[in-house]
């Protein structure tokens, strides 16, 4: 019970700070404190991307939200399921930002004759038509042109339906029990939203909507509803009609869902799906926020959404982990396991950014760093992860990750000599020529070890040097070793029991040429299902899956 329990009292101290921002908002002009979240490329061209947040404040007046198709029932049973468990949190956002004074404005798509008479939908109707009203708004948007810069991460072309056989049959007889079309059952936006009538809008136009928002003024725009991959990005009022035109436009991230079928690829989560949709949106369409800004606590989260927080911290230039981890990653891990990829900077070696927002979240690190210092507050936020007894992956160079061989570290940062003793149980101090080919071998003592299940019990060559890490801590249990004719076995691979009390696995091997193999790619998957305390399964596909040929 104790987890649970401190998550509670962590939930109401920030209520308790979200009630005095309250009491304090008028003397501020009661406006909204936003921190919109974006990714940003390390460099030109390069495909990988900092996460980044920046600071505005919103005024409610100049602030609308646009609640997209959450509609009374969709052609999918488990995305009306979705849509009726985040419906409670949303409307107590619309709720206390409509007391703010931000315009609410809904918008369920091929619904308006439900609300012919409805006063929200008569104001909607009755507002002046706009002089700039943009040429397309009334039209579907597919893509932006930033988009063409990024491959679209998903497959949706069967239409994203995840409910199985058996649950379609039955959902599509429900729906004709009812009299509805099952091929577009939605009549109208759902009970779990009531609409006010005093203040609310009703519009599934993009002129209308735009017209709207010039009546009152509106520049800053959230939307939120379903789905993000197809509505939410392409209506006329969506997010890329209303980024291209010039609106300061953000997604709720933590209030929608996407139209995603696992059996799509890339073959992942639904919610990894998701979280793939929202990231492109950062990259290539605008900022997202979520609901915990306005309503305070924690963000929103699926109940089924169990899945394990893996985050993988790249800041190395020998051998190319910042593109072969999160090609492993997204290869691999989108079925079980939630990941984040942060690099090192390309302008100051000794920042990583994101890391301390990142680790506040992470289930298990998973480092490749080589010789770096740190700021003293993304050290403190590393070494106050490990403290906590959190679980740790390292891979060839983490095991002098933030040392400088003593040397002082420059002004404004800290190193950690020690990180490979006191994280790892290993004893780096050098490796053997490059070209001195180790043979790596199985410790026949540990082989029903759960890291080793599924990998070859044959000895293989290294494509990296040796490194000399022995001896090893106690509390170390080695798994693998590589031997140089004429030398020594060292450890390549073990498990160590911190003082802490958390585990740490550690591999020298991650040579790019390994990521290729699959006794690699099967310990390291292993390693980070231990780290994460599943169970390794007995199989994996390591064929990896062949993305459609399109963008969009």
């Amino acid at each position: 019970m104790i987890l649970p329990i401190k998550r509670l009292a962590g939930s109401l101290f920030a209520l308790s700070l979200f009630t005095l921002s309250l009491l304090v908002a008028p003397l501020l002009g009661g406006d909204l404190q936003m921190k919109l979240r974006s990714q940003q490329e390390t460099k030109p061209d390069s495909g990988l991307y900092h996460p980044q947040t920046h600071d505005e404040r919103w005024k409610p007046e100049q602030t609308a939200i646009i609640v997209c198709d959450m509609w009374d029932l969709h052609t999918c049973q488990n995305a009306v399921l979705r849509g009726q468990e985040f419906a409670p949190r949303l409307n107590d956002l619309l709720k206390q930002a409509r007391d703010q004074g931000v315009t609410i404005i809904h918008a369920p798509s091929g619904c308006m004759a439900n609300y012919a008479e409805h006063p929200a939908r008569l104001r909607a109707e009755q507002t002046p038509k706009a002089g700039d009203i943009p040429a397309d708004i009334n039209q579907w948007c597919h893509q932006i042109p930033a988009e063409e810069n990024g491959v679209y991460p998903v497959d949706q072309a069967d239409g994203g339906n995840d409910d199985d056989a058996q649950q379609r049959a039955a959902w599509k007889a429900s729906l004709t029990a009812q009299k509805r079309n099952p091929a577009r059952p939605w009549i109208k936006q759902t009970d779990l939203l009531p609409i006010d009538p005093a203040r609310d809008y009703i519009s599934d136009q993009g002129d209308e909507v735009w017209s709207i928002l010039a009546a009152r003024n509106i520049d800053n725009v959230i939307l939120t509803g379903v789905h993000t991959n197809m509505c939410v990005l392409g209506r006329p009022f969506g997010l890329r009609q209303l980024a291209k035109n010039g609106k300061n436009v953000v997604l709720m991230r933590d209030l929608t869902d996407t139209m995603y079928n696992p059996a799509s690829w890339p073959y992942v989560n639904h919610f990894t799906g998701t979280d793939l949709i929202v990231s492109h949106i950062e990259k290539h369409v605008c900022p997202t926020v979520s609901s915990n800004q306005i309503l305070g606590g924690e963000e929103f989260a699926f109940a089924a959404d169990t899945r394990p927080h893996v985050v993988m911290v790249m800041a190395e230039g020998e051998y190319e982990t910042a593109q072969t981890l999160p090609q492993f990653g997204g290869d691999f891990l989108g079925r079980d396991f939630r990941v984040s990829y942060l690099y090192g900077s390309e302008t100051d070696p000794n920042d990583i950014p994101g890391l301390e927002k990142a680790l506040a979240t992470a289930d298990v690190l998973l480092i490749s760093v080589r010789r770096r210092a740190l700021p003293p507050e993304q050290m403190e936020a590393l070494k106050k992860y490990v403290a906590a007894g959190k679980p740790m992956v390292g891979i060839r160079t983490a095991s002098h990750a933030f040392g400088l061989r003593g040397k002082q570290p420059p002004a404004g940062t800290k190193t950690w000599e020690e990180f490979d003793q006191e994280v790892w149980g290993g004893n780096y101090s050098n490796h053997y020529a490059n070209n001195l080919k180790s043979t790596i071998e199985t410790v026949e003592a540990n082989q029903k070890h759960p890291i080793l299940r599924g990998v070859s019990r044959e000895p293989f060559t290294q494509n990296g040097s040796l490194y000399q890490a022995a001896p090893l801590a106690a509390g170390a249990t080695t798994l693998l070793t590589g031997t140089v004719a004429g030398k020594p076995a060292e450890p390549v691979a073990w498990t160590f029991r911190r003082a802490d009390g958390g585990w740490s696995f550690y591999t020298s091997l991650g040579h790019k040429v390994e990521f290729q193999q699959r006794a690699f790619q099967r310990l390291l998957l292993n390693s980070i299902y231990w780290a994460a305390g599943l169970e390794v399964p007995a199989h994996f596909d390591l064929n990896k899956p062949t993305p459609p040929q399109r963008k969009s």
